[in-house]
């Protein structure tokens, strides 16, 4: 597709140092290339950073979500609830263990899991509740947690595109039964494909390390290092190898060093987005409670007027929601749908009986949302033609 503009703005750019790609040479010339002592300073440094106690790193986010599961004994007939926004990954995981994921509507305001609507929906098969911290911004973990003490459910925070984000002062993460968060390029930090669990319950979080590492009770550095490196160690579940290896370790050990700078960074890009559309019709920014700190892992916006009302108003939003994004990438912006609404896709919408309807305001933002570039390492540059761009094209849509 020919693009006009002389400036091209990705939707998100992996912004590495010297110093970070050449940390990977480290594992290399060791010749220890599996989980090693680059992934036990990233998992140290992750704790520092988030204030957990432990922390576990991972194949990715999704398998970080499935070891705890699995650890919570998610099984056959359970059901789980899940926001009907969010990556699908954070319903695949209770699919994966023979569950069920219950939908649950979100917020428009915050993009977040409604809580008025949790309750709602537990019975007795319920055992569990799967909050996103979508985009950057944290779920109300107070509600949250107080349903589940209530209910005696376990939580399990998706907080894949959470780093940086804080709820009422704490890092998320810290609040339910364990964390999880994504190293996807387009994350704060990126170890290429990656994740990293945290917890504060040590129990759970040895049942972990185990089923991360075949079930063995030993890793192999840990047998290595050990006075009979020579001895296999005992396995004690029929455990996963969902090992990050000692190359994506180094890569994101040397990023942390940074990690206050990049969450930053991505907070002063907000801020000029947020400041320049206050005023722009059809463009809802988006929308921090006093007591978080947006962590933007990406900039998602609604497109459309203040209420929308109808199945109608959603359809003519959403084709002129595609012909802006259309006109941006012909003048060099990247932009993208927030995500997805899950029960709007095939596999849950055959299996269940779904329709776009059950979840209104889900659908809404699936149809009508769109998230601008975002990503440290930005130049100012691509900010401003982004921002001058977005208003002057803007401008121009009417909506019947």
């Amino acid at each position: 597709m020919q693009v006009n503009s002389k400036i091209d703005v990705p939707i998100a750019r992996t912004n590495l140092t010297d110093i970070e790609i050449n940390s990977v040479l480290e594992p290399l010339r060791s010749g220890w290339l599996v989980q090693g002592s680059q992934v036990k300073s990233f998992e140290k440094k992750w704790s520092n950073f988030t204030g957990s106690r432990n922390s576990l790193a991972v194949t990715s986010c999704t398998s970080g979500l499935h070891l705890s599961t699995v650890a919570l004994n998610l099984s056959h007939g359970d059901e789980v609830i899940v926001p009907a926004f969010t990556w699908v990954s954070t319903a695949n995981v209770v699919e994966h263990q023979g569950a069920k994921p219950v939908f649950c509507d979100i917020d428009l305001t915050t993009f977040n899991i409604d809580t008025e609507k949790i309750e709602e929906l537990i019975n007795s098969k319920t055992v569990g509740i799967i909050p996103v911290h979508l985009f950057g911004l944290s779920a109300n973990m107070n509600e949250i947690m107080r349903i589940a003490n209530k209910y005696n459910l376990w939580v399990v925070e998706d907080a894949a595109c959470g780093f940086g984000a804080l709820y009422k002062g704490k890092h998320v993460g810290a609040f339910g039964n364990t964390g999880v968060f994504s190293f996807h390029p387009r994350k704060a930090i990126t170890t290429g494909e990656g994740g990293m669990i945290t917890s504060n319950d040590d129990s759970l979080m040895i049942n972990i390390q185990q089923l991360r590492d075949h079930g063995a009770v030993k890793s192999d550095l840990q047998r290595h290092l050990g006075n009979q490196p020579y001895l296999l160690a005992d396995h004690v579940h029929a455990g996963y190898n969902q090992r990050m290896t000692d190359i994506q370790g180094a890569l994101g050990n040397h990023q942390m060093d940074r990690a206050n700078e990049i969450v930053k960074e991505r907070n002063l890009i907000a801020k000029s987005y947020i400041e320049a559309f206050a005023n722009t019709d059809l463009l809802r920014t988006p929308s921090t409670p006093i007591d978080c700190a947006h962590g933007y892992q990406s900039f998602a916006c609604l497109f459309g007027p203040e209420e929308i009302k109808d199945e109608m108003t959603v359809k003519q939003i959403n084709e002129q929601r595609n012909k802006w994004m259309d006109e941006l990438l012909q003048n060099g912006i990247s932009t993208r749908p927030a995500t997805h609404a899950i029960h709007m896709l095939s596999f849950y919408q055959k299996k269940y009986g779904l329709k776009p309807e059950d979840f209104p305001n889900a659908r809404i933002a699936n149809d009508c949302s769109i998230s601008l570039p975002l990503f440290h390492g930005m130049k100012n540059e691509e900010v401003e033609h982004v921002i001058s761009t977005v208003k002057k094209t803007i401008s121009l849509k009417k909506l019947k």
